[in-house]
Parts: C-alpha cells; structure tokens; sequence
C-alpha cells in the first residue's frame, strides 16, 4: 500500500519489476533499520550500569552506594548472547544504529531501571536464571521504552516508519529475545513474503485498468476523483489479490483490507471498502471469474 501510494505520488509512470523491487526493499530496510535501532539500544541500557559504575566510583569523594552501583545486567548472558552473535553484529555494521544521538536518552532509561523495583529483585538474585536473563530485559524493553511516550516521540522523529511498524516490532524484539539464536535480521522478511509483496505491487499497477472496470461501477454516487486515495489503493489491491492470487480467500482478502482501512484512511472506510470489495466479489463469483485454490488441501 504504502508503496503504491509512492509511486503514484512520484508520478512514475511505467513500473518494471526491477524498479518495483527497489521500491518493496526500501520498504523493508526502514523496518529492519527501526528493529535494529531497538534491540541496539536496549543493549546499551543494560551495558550503561557499568558506565554508571565507573562514573560514580571515580569521584573525588564516592559514597557507600556510589562504590556498591550494581552491575549484574551488564554480564546479563542473554545480553551477551546478542552482542556476540555474528547477525547482530551485521545488522550493526550495515545500519549503524549508534549514528543516532541516544546518549541522553540511553541514561534516562537506565536511570528509571535502577528506580524500579523489578531491577531491584534481579539484583538479589546470586544465580542467574535464563528466565530471569530474558525478563529483565524485556522489562526494559516493554515497560520502559516503549511504555515512555517521550521516548518513542523520540525514535519517531528519527523514524518515519514507526507509527506504521510499532506493532510489529514489539512482537519481533520479544521473539528475538526469546529465541536470539535462530533469528536472522537478513531473514526478517522471508524470500516468500518478499515475492507477494512484490507480485502485488507489479500486478496492482499493471493491471490497473481491470481493476478500476470492476471498482467504478460499484461507487454509484461516490466521485472517484474525490475518494481518498489510500481507499481507492487498497480496493484496487483487494480486487487484484480477488483476481490474480489463487490461493489467498476472498473473504480473508476482504477482511485484511477492512484493517488497513480502518488502520490509515478515514473512520468510515473500513465500512466503504468492505461493502465495495464484497459486491465486487459477489459479480465475480456470479461470473465464475473467481478461480481459487482450495487453500484448506
């Protein structure tokens, strides 16, 4: 959607599959930048308590609990385990997280970990446990980051994709945690999902004039020029995939486009796209145009 938006709004006026795979990539980096970003930046929250250790111990005259400053999460072993692995160490290397100037806020969330008191009850703990490893961390990461308004205003203003990829990153920086050792950030979209979004690009552009012979008729009063634009994108998408993708449902197609109308358009085109999408598919099902795969086999 989003790159069908751009391509028209850049007026491109013929899109070959190899300028169209430029487009979804580009797509695809922002989110693998932002992800990046995230996971590199709780690890220098955690790594900050030696930082503060040092800083605080160094003073001209350092009190009790200056000397006594925690540092357990720094050897934290699943932090580690991030910080050594050969992919984590790529996406650094190709994203370079750290050009972002994050020092202000990197303190402040540390400073709010060492006030809480589920910091205090790791620091209790002499062993370390693989569970405790992780939830430390992913209360830094959950409850700290991105429960603090202030901080994602931040990664927003550096971030144009976060409004859109938020969601989604909280659910793949959880996994990674959880399992940091089979997760590839090169793989994070997978070669098949890369295809789709990539063949639904190309088919939605080329295929435009199909598409807008089955919408047309269906608006009755509406003036297609005064639609908005993302609602009139995700019609003509909804009808490619109707079309052309054989093994994806109509009513799982429908369902999916209600989302994203409801998700980016105005409050009333989830209703709109759902009652055009659905009388297109009733015509095409009337004319036996809908050939799908039975997809449950």
């Amino acid at each position: 959607m989003q790159s069908i938006y751009a391509v028209r709004s850049n007026h491109i006026p013929k899109l070959d599959t190899g300028s169209a795979e430029k487009i979804i990539q580009k797509q695809f980096d922002q989110t693998i930048s932002l992800f990046t970003y995230l996971v590199w930046f709780l690890t220098e929250v955690a790594r900050y308590a030696e930082t503060d250790a040092k800083q605080r111990g160094s003073k001209h005259l350092p009190t009790k609990e200056d000397l006594e400053v925690a540092v357990k999460i720094s050897g934290n072993e699943l932090l580690w385990r991030i910080l050594e692995s050969d992919l984590y160490k790529e996406g650094l290397k190709q994203h370079r997280p750290d050009r972002i100037d994050s020092k202000d806020w990197i303190r402040k969330i540390y400073q709010n970990l060492t006030e809480s008191s589920e910091y205090a009850l790791y620091n209790t703990q002499m062993l370390r446990d693989k569970k405790q490893e992780r939830e430390i961390l992913e209360f830094i990461f959950q409850s700290l980051m991105l429960a603090n308004e202030d901080f994602t205003d931040f990664v927003e203003d550096s971030f144009n994709n976060w409004d859109d990829d938020a969601d989604m990153l909280r659910l793949l920086v959880i996994h990674f945690l959880q399992k940091p050792g089979v997760f590839k950030l090169s793989e994070m979209v997978g070669k098949e999902k890369f295809k789709f979004g990539l063949d639904l690009l190309v088919t939605t552009e080329e295929k435009l004039e199909q598409l807008e012979e089955l919408i047309k008729p269906k608006l009755r009063n509406w003036d297609a020029e005064r639609l908005a634009q993302l609602d009139l994108i995700l019609l003509q998408m909804g009808v490619a995939e109707f079309l052309y993708f054989e093994t994806i449902p109509p009513k799982v197609t429908i369902n999916e486009y209600i989302d994203l109308a409801k998700e980016y358009s105005t409050q009333q085109s989830g209703q709109f796209v759902n009652g055009i999408l659905d009388s297109v598919r009733k015509e095409l099902e009337s004319q036996e145009r809908l050939h799908k795969v039975n997809y449950r086999k």
